[in-house]
């Protein structure tokens, strides 16, 4: 981080608009409509002064079509200029963020794996590897949810690459979305790599059948519905926001000075590390009622949009 913080900003500007409180929704859903994005001051504690902003990717700053939002990279120079830190947080592995921000990575931090991997300019920060025989045992449980009649495969996720078992077209299709580096093995209970989370794709809803299925893990270990069709299992200890909280002790930044943003339950505990905290208009219920405020959706470019609009960049 540069030694001379960014700028703080001054102005009127429409206060926030916080998320009314708990509610009980049956299943993800949409918000309607997108919302009204705040303006560049905090109230009247002074004005807005953010020093990290981080965003989950995938139905967050990605639109539904996997594109970024147009002026994004226009915006990380700005940001970089001004000493704002950017980390993009991801259930992705290292290999596929970096690869989708090459060349403009430069003292970009990855929070990758759902927290379990994190990196920056290439060097490992933290890591929460996985006991391997806990690994093992879940491969072996997916492949008695396949043998019960599920549709459902496991993605080893090491620090190197993801291992997988399956090769029909239809997953390995789904794996190259997320896993730049990956490789088909006989065994994914035996890989020659430091284990950091395994993933499991379910062609149906993972909330609703895989998740449950892996109840016995639950005790010990975190399992996380991270996508509709996907979930997480990791070190009790791993999450994005435990890997936020971190990144701010290491740099001396504050939650009032971080900026998020979330759409999925994978990002709860995110949220929870940023006074700045926002839901996508399209996120998961659970995610609206913890988050702070409320952003456009990632269709409608929230994520840039409300960073412009709270740091005063022109868009």
């Amino acid at each position: 981080m540069p030694s001379t913080p960014p700028p703080l900003l001054t102005g009127p500007a429409p206060a926030l608009a916080t998320v009314p409180g708990p509610q009980t929704v049956p299943g993800p859903q949409t918000v309607p409509g997108p919302q009204t994005v705040p303006g560049p001051s905090a109230g009247p504690g002074g004005p807005v002064d953010i020093r990290l902003i981080v965003t989950d990717m995938d139905g967050t700053l990605l639109d539904d079509a996997k594109r970024f939002p147009e002026g994004l990279w226009p915006v990380l120079a700005e940001l970089r200029r001004r000493g704002v830190l950017f980390s993009p947080a991801s259930g992705c592995q290292y290999a596929t963020l970096a690869e989708q921000f090459a060349g403009a990575d430069e003292g970009m931090v990855f929070i990758a794996e759902n927290g379990t991997y994190v990196v920056r300019d290439g060097v490992e920060l933290t890591s929460d590897p996985m006991d391997p025989a806990v690994a093992g045992r879940l491969v072996r449980a997916v492949r008695e949810l396949v043998a019960g009649g599920a549709d459902v495969g496991a993605v080893v996720c090491g620090k190197r690459s993801a291992y997988v078992e399956r090769t029909d077209e239809a997953f390995l299709a789904e794996v190259r979305k997320y896993y730049v580096e990956r490789r088909v093995v006989a065994d994914a209970t035996d890989v020659d790599d430091e284990v950091i989370k395994v993933a499991l794709f379910d062609f149906g809803s993972a909330e609703r059948t895989t998740a449950p299925a892996l109840a016995e893990f639950a005790e010990t270990h975190q399992v996380v519905v991270s996508g509709e069709h996907w979930v997480d299992v990791m070190n009790r200890t791993a999450n994005k926001g435990a890997a936020l909280r971190r990144l701010q002790r290491a740099t001396g930044i504050t939650p009032a000075q971080t900026l998020v943003f979330g759409d999925y339950l994978n990002d709860l505990e995110m949220l929870d590390a940023a006074e700045w905290s926002f839901a996508m208009a399209n996120a998961h219920p659970e995610v609206i009622r913890r988050a702070r405020h409320l952003a456009p959706s990632n269709n409608d470019d929230g994520v840039l949009r409300t960073v412009a609009r709270l740091l005063g960049l022109p868009r």
